[in-house]
């Protein structure tokens, strides 16, 4: 799997840990927790391997139910693409194979102090009734402070299931195999303190004790070959060091430690100098292909002969001597006696009994704090009050991590007898519930209240004519939709309101102009007619409100339209124009002023992508000044502009035009012509 992928929207893989058999493991980061996990995903190839498949899953909950915390913690366990995979944690470090070629040789105190942690994690899986069946160096990692996590539990087996190895199939690392996993029997505790024996002399010497050409000839020296002594190579380890060795690696499970407890607390006292002039430990039995002959006791219950492999000597059982001494008839007790015997014998037993039980009855302790801790935390903690881990239940929690404690039954603080067994409910993490409808809500209100449930909240603010100001008019998230609401991020448009604006200068606009401006900012134009000497006919001659003015979507214009002349003004005109000895043209008044308009186009400019172009017209003619601003658009296409000149006759005029503050045009000598 390459680096980078990302597994079920969580696991980033950052890089390959090792590769195996039946399944890789890869270093990832949890996008989630922040942190760095350790991620087994099972092989392509092995996906339909329904025995792989098995002993994967079985790894996983074998994990589950292990407590003690130098096992490796499972934290999520779940399946991609058809592939299962196991999240557990990171231990930083190297596993102790490394480690006994880079620090070999070590003190016996290390040693000690190594295999110690290795027993506690082993005892702890025989107390949920799992076996491992394949203990080696390579599977026990110590982190960085030098603590052990043991770890791979692919082939670990609960006692409940079948025992018995697999015909024409060796389960485990030949190098650390018990005899009688090899030759395929009944595979039990004792099979792990068989490998917890062999890592023991690797830790003493640097290497395993059986080496050959082939897993054959390794296997074949297990069952038939002595132990050898870790003394002839170093006369330095202590024998009674060298006796834990050759007690758990015991070819007959009957001189082999029953337990691992047994072991343990063997080696614990091995350095101490009560058991310095300690013998070397020698076998009780045979192996067995030898002949044994048990004790014979005879009836008479005189003597008894005891004979091994047929060789040595005999040696009589002798009978009681007090038995042998004491021929002489014994007195006969008296009636009165042996009713006071009686019933003082009956007090004795009755005191002793009263004595035992109040001794007997356990003392009060307090329920730890056990909340946030994970179920091996929370063992350790139970087991330091002298309490026990008792039924784990799991249900999801906002508040809690994957795996941490919510709660204890009896609470924290409760108080209880020793021994007692308390349950603990453990987080599944946090549930998926249906998102919200956050529309026409108070986007500030919604954003306090998401983000005290770890909602990333982020706004996007749009116009809106219908969504009144600072209300959610839109949501990224579907209402309904299900999230887990600690990873949702979700993008609310927020409303400005309706968009506000400058109302334009309209003079001198058609009808349709002005028509298309007010569709174009959602305004409603109403329309009145005049008659205007003074503008030509259907041209905007006035409008409400001002120029400048701001409005909103929605808001109301109204413009005043030129209907033209009005008729009896222009008979009475052409009456007086008649009687004169000469006329102008229309465009011109009686006194000599030329009216006229010139229309100029003005084309749109798409800046950078500009939405509109700011347009700001100068004049110069009888009634204008060029240094004063004629008129102010805000124009988004293409438009046509007449210009309305009064000119004295002879007189010329001119006009200026400005696009967002440029001079865009300019021109003078502007004639009617």
């Amino acid at each position: 799997m390459e680096s980078g992928y990302i597994i079920n929207g969580r696991y980033k893989i950052i890089d390959t840990l090792g590769e195996g058999g039946m399944a890789n493991v890869y270093v990832a980061y949890d996008l989630i927790l922040k942190r760095s996990v350790a991620v087994k995903l099972l092989r392509l190839d092995m996906r339909n391997d329904q025995t792989a498949v098995r002993r994967f899953q079985g790894e996983a909950m074998s994990l589950t139910e292990l407590t003690d915390p130098h096992i490796v913690t499972i934290y999520d366990i779940g399946e991609e693409s058809g592939l299962q995979y196991l999240v557990m944690e990171y231990v930083q470090g190297m596993n102790l194979k490394e480690y006994i070629k880079k620090e070999f040789p070590f003190s016996p105190d290390r040693i000690i102090e190594i295999m110690q942690q290795i027993l506690k994690a082993v005892d702890d899986a025989h107390q949920h009734g799992i076996i491992h069946r394949d203990l080696k160096p390579q599977n026990i990692l110590l982190d960085q402070k030098g603590n052990v996590k043991i770890t791979d539990f692919g082939i670990a087996l609960a006692v409940s299931q079948s025992t018995m190895t697999k015909t024409n199939t060796v389960m485990g690392s030949v190098h650390y195999i018990s005899p009688e996993q090899a030759r395929g029997s009944i595979v039990t505790k004792q099979t792990d303190i068989y490998s917890l024996g062999i890592i023991l002399f690797e830790m003493l010497t640097g290497h395993v004790p059986y080496r050959g050409e082939n897993a054959v000839s390794i296997i074949m020296k297990h069952y038939n070959e002595a132990m050898p002594s870790v003394r002839q190579e170093n006369s330095q380890i202590p024998q009674p060091l060298e006796n834990v060795v050759l007690h758990a690696t015991a070819k007959d499970l009957q001189d082999r430690y029953a337990t691992v407890g047994e072991m343990f607390a063997d080696l614990k006292t091995c350095l101490s100098p009560q058991r310095a002039n300690e013998p070397k430990w020698q076998a009780k039995f045979l192996n067995d292909d030898e002949t044994k002959i048990l004790s014979d006791v005879q009836k008479n219950g005189k003597s008894a002969t005891d004979t091994i492999n047929g060789k040595g000597p005999t040696s009589p059982v002798d009978s009681d001597p007090d038995e042998k001494s004491n021929n002489k008839p014994r007195k006969k007790w008296s009636k009165k006696k042996k009713l006071v015997v009686l019933l003082l014998s009956f007090l004795a037993v009755l005191l002793l009994g009263t004595g035992l039980s109040y001794a007997m009855i356990p003392k009060d302790t307090t329920i730890p704090q056990l909340k946030g801790m994970t179920t091996s935390e929370a063992s350790e903690s139970l087991k330091d009050n002298k309490l026990k881990l008792g039924k784990i239940t799991k249900e999801h929690s906002n508040t809690y991590y994957y795996g941490q404690v919510i709660n204890s039954k009896p609470t924290a603080k409760s108080k209880i007898k020793e021994g007692s067994k308390i349950e603990i409910v453990v987080s599944k993490g946090p549930k998926k519930e249906k998102f919200g409808d956050y529309t026409g809500q108070q986007y500030r209100k919604v954003k306090k209240q998401l983000e005290k449930r770890d909602v990333t909240v982020q706004s996007e603010k749009v116009f809106s004519k219908k969504t009144p100001k600072g209300e959610i008019k839109d949501q990224s998230i579907s209402a309904d939709k299900k999230v887990l609401m600690s990873e949702a991020a979700v993008t609310f448009q927020v409303s400005k309101g309706p968009r506000s604006f400058k109302l334009r200068d309209l003079l001198n606009y058609t009808l349709k102009s002005a028509q298309d401006y007010a569709d174009e900012r959602g305004l409603t134009l109403n329309v009145i007619r005049e008659n205007s000497d003074k503008y030509d006919e259907g041209l905007v001659m006035k409008q409400s409100p001002a120029p400048g003015s701001t409005l909103i979507q929605g808001a109301e214009i109204n413009v005043t339209i030129s209907a033209g002349r009005n008729k009896e003004s222009s008979s009475e005109s052409s009456e007086t124009s008649s009687s004169s000895s000469s006329s102008s043209d229309t465009s011109s008044s009686s006194n000599g002023d030329q009216r006229f308009n010139l229309t100029i186009k003005l084309p749109f400019e798409d800046n950078d992508g500009q939405e509109n172009n700011d347009i700001k017209i100068y004049i110069a003619d009888k009634d204008h000044q060029i240094k004063d601003v004629y008129q102010t658009l805000n124009i988004t296409d293409d438009r046509d502009i007449r210009l309305p000149f009064n000119l004295d006759e002879g007189k010329k005029g001119a006009y200026k035009i400005e696009r967002d503050g440029k001079v865009v045009e300019e021109k003078d000598n502007i004639t009617q012509e």
